[in-house]
């Protein structure tokens, strides 16, 4: 069987003030009519019917999926208590589809990013479904850096292996390392030496093959992750899972597994463009800009004005007109209550403003 996991459960603080607590990124209409986790369950429709699609989410958001996603079964949610990194996510979801088919290979896509060419992209996920179904390897799909960016983790990979004999003809790659998000000195050094990958986030392996990794890599999850299936259908599953998720230390599957064991390999998905729509300066690449280099989803005004994103919820002139002069780099967010106004190159820190934000809110509550 193929099944595909969609992790629902990030924050997506970074695009902040329009993702917030109550509806992070991944249930906003950013870029089209529909969500971008519509857009995902969309995206792999042609490969993996509704019924093999699982959705993992915390529980507050539970109901906001079950909205946007109206056709997938209700059994089909995966509820976390809590969010405690990737490998508890996929864990989790690998418990429950080794009920169904040990052997079934599982694609496990974020629910947040943006892919132009879905076309290649399939491609791609079923050359990926072919290589993991013998049950060996675990498979991250590469994104190739146009840029030395500072956001991302990276794969190193060199060595080819013989596409062939793993039951595709796409490239394959070995990996030599991960490597954490660099500073902008050591991405320009990846991104001239070659042989570097932008660690997309995007898994393809067996159901079988990610428990068998996490039990030799991460023993302490595999534990939790057997009682809690063993208490599947009791009256105090929920209970025992709160309990049981609580103490599970947060960890990431590329820091838990992928690191540590020898069995990854990596796929170049080529240009599929691709972005993991990470923070307000990431949207003009994947959406549309006028001859200057602007992004504008408002109603606007600008002279000498350039390589500026500008979005409002009040796209009406009557209602609210955004009017901007001799300005470049720069973005511009218009909700309700928050206008954000910031130099593009920094769009990476606007948690800064997140976090004093927070915190002279809980003071006026106090």
């Amino acid at each position: 069987m193929l099944f595909a996991v969609i992790m629902a459960g990030g924050r997506g603080e970074r695009l902040w003030p329009l993702s917030r607590e109550e509806t992070p990124k991944q249930f906003l209409k950013l870029l089209g009519e529909h969500t971008l986790l519509q857009q995902t369950v969309e995206r792999i429709a042609p490969l993996v019917s509704n019924e093999d699609t699982y959705v993992v989410v915390g529980r507050e958001h539970v109901g906001i999926v079950r909205e946007q996603l109206p056709d997938l079964p209700k059994k089909n949610v995966i509820i976390e208590p809590m969010g405690r990194g990737t490998a508890p996510c996929i864990g989790l979801a690998a418990t429950r589809l080794a009920r169904i088919d040990p052997q079934g290979v599982m694609i496990v896509l974020p629910a947040d990013h943006a892919i132009v060419d879905e076309e290649h992209f399939l491609r791609v996920l079923n050359d990926a479904a072919s290589v993991a179904e013998e049950g060996t390897h675990l498979v991250t799909l590469g994104i190739t850096p146009n840029r030395p960016a500072t956001g991302y983790g990276y794969i190193q990979a060199f060595s080819p292996l013989k596409a062939g004999d793993l039951g595709t003809d796409c490239e394959v790659l070995s990996v030599e390392r991960f490597a954490e998000k660099p500073d902008l000195k050591t991405a320009e050094r990846f991104l001239q030496e070659g042989g570097y990958y932008w660690n997309s986030g995007m898994f393809v392996w067996r159901v079988d093959a990610i428990l068998r990794e996490m039990k030799e890599h991460m023993p302490q999850l595999h534990d939790a992750l057997r009682d809690i299936e063993e208490h599947a259908g009791a009256p105090d599953y929920e209970q025992n899972l709160e309990r049981t998720y609580a103490g599970q230390e947060a960890n990431s599957i590329d820091y838990g597994v992928l690191e540590k064991s020898e069995h990854v390999l990596v796929i170049p998905t080529g240009d599929i463009g691709w972005s993991d729509v990470g923070d307000w300066s990431a949207l003009s690449e994947v959406l549309e800009t006028d001859d200057v280099g602007n992004l504008i989803r408002a109603s606007h005004i600008g002279v000498d004005t350039s390589n500026c994103t500008i979005l409002s919820k009040h796209t009406s002139e009557k209602k609210r007109l955004v009017a901007t002069l001799g300005i470049s780099d720069v973005v511009i967010i218009d909700t309700d209550d928050i206008l954000l106004v910031m130099d593009k190159s920094r769009a990476q820190e606007v948690k800064k403003i997140l976090k004093i934000h927070a915190t002279k809110q809980e003071s006026e509550k106090a």
